[in-house]
């Protein structure tokens, strides 16, 4: 049996309370294993793991997640169109909806970024790439900020970037991070394909204002992107990663959008993002080099490609024909990757398998 969280109407007052559900039967039920050497994996939730009414939408996923690793913490968050944003326990065995604002709900939140504030505040952030909008909430969903699509008459640090906007073109942000009290924007999706930037100030409310500096630009040169679509901060450090996905190929960059070097990728694996957890990296990929094999996760140790689950092949998810975001979780010792699968959309928890 697991817990999920169902929604219960009193009086105008919209809670939730833990209510206990048949589990999903898995692949680890035939002892399904995916992955090489010691990262190895099994299947242990699905999308029956989720509130109803996120499971109901679920085919519709096309976002990513943000993980809590503060001490104590180990939440994670992402968001479905027409459910809201959902939270995911620290240990994985529960999961629950959000009240999620009237303004995000019906949107597609194409990635998720957790950030702490100067004062340890903490909140999430969504780029909302139908809605052209990047939306900023608390931890319980309350919407704090939204960052609308620039108009062209502030100054984005590179002319390309800013006459693009006064010339009203269209704004489709893919990804957001934050580092240093600086949103980092990917917008792969546009005509544009630049990484642009916004002032943050946070502490007593939040407020962000589109900044001086982008970087990148659509090309093929060191530093341009084909689709610029995940973008990332490696933990302690100040570095900018972005997943180019055509190039097959993670591109890296000061935080002044300086570049600094290219990490590649297995030709034809299209990845979509990378999440890091200590010397170890995790890459969910659109498609594999072998497309009729379905899409793979691919597992980095320090920068070094250790291991390939095959979430369809392997392990039975026939919906994970594309991996559209995947992060790391550690619990009780154990290694666990959280992946989305996108058109159709799909959930999974894998644990990692003792050798």
């Amino acid at each position: 049996m697991k817990r999920t969280a169902i929604p219960v109407i009193f009086g105008a007052l919209l809670v939730f309370s833990w209510a206990a559900v048949e589990a999903p039967t898995t692949a680890a039920d035939n002892h399904a294993v995916s992955g090489q050497g010691k990262y190895k994996f099994k299947v242990v939730y699905k999308g029956g793991h989720l509130p109803r009414e996120a499971q109901a939408v679920l085919e519709k996923a096309h976002g990513g997640f943000a993980v809590d690793r503060r001490a104590g913490k180990g939440e994670t968050y992402f968001a479905l169109p027409g459910a809201g944003i959902i939270q995911v326990s620290a240990d994985l065995r529960k999961t629950k909806l959000l009240k999620t604002d009237a303004a995000m709900k019906p949107h597609n939140m194409h990635n998720a970024t957790i950030w702490y504030g100067p004062k340890g505040d903490a909140h999430l952030t969504f780029p909302g790439n139908g809605s052209a909008a990047v939306y900023t909430t608390d931890l319980n969903g309350k919407l704090e900020h939204t960052l609308g699509a620039p108009t062209g008459m502030k100054d984005l640090g590179y002319p390309t970037a800013t006459e693009y906007f006064f010339g009203q073109g269209n704004f489709v942000p893919t990804d957001v991070e934050y580092l240093q009290g600086m949103f980092y924007v990917a917008t792969g999706y546009s005509n544009l394909d630049y990484v642009l930037t916004a002032s943050v100030e946070s502490g007593k409310g939040v407020n962000a204002a589109w900044y001086d500096l982008a970087f990148g630009g659509r090309g093929g040169g060191p530093g341009q992107f084909g689709t610029g679509h995940g973008i990332t901060v490696p933990p302690g450090t100040t570095r900018i990663d972005v997943a180019d996905r055509p190039n097959s190929e993670i591109d890296r960059f000061t935080r002044h959008g300086q570049y600094l070097s290219t990490l590649k990728l297995p030709l034809g694996s299209y990845p979509c993002d990378v999440d890091y957890m200590d010397n170890l990296g995790v890459v969910g990929a659109l498609h594999g080099p072998d497309r009729k094999k379905g899409a793979p996760i691919y597992i980095l140790e320090d920068d070094r490609l250790v291991s390939t689950i095959m979430p369809k092949e392997d392990l039975g998810l026939e919906k994970f024909q594309h991996v559209h975001n995947a992060v790391l979780h550690r619990k009780g010792g154990k290694l666990y990757v959280i992946a989305q699968a996108w058109n159709p959309g799909d959930f999974a928890v894998f644990e990692q398998v003792a050798n």
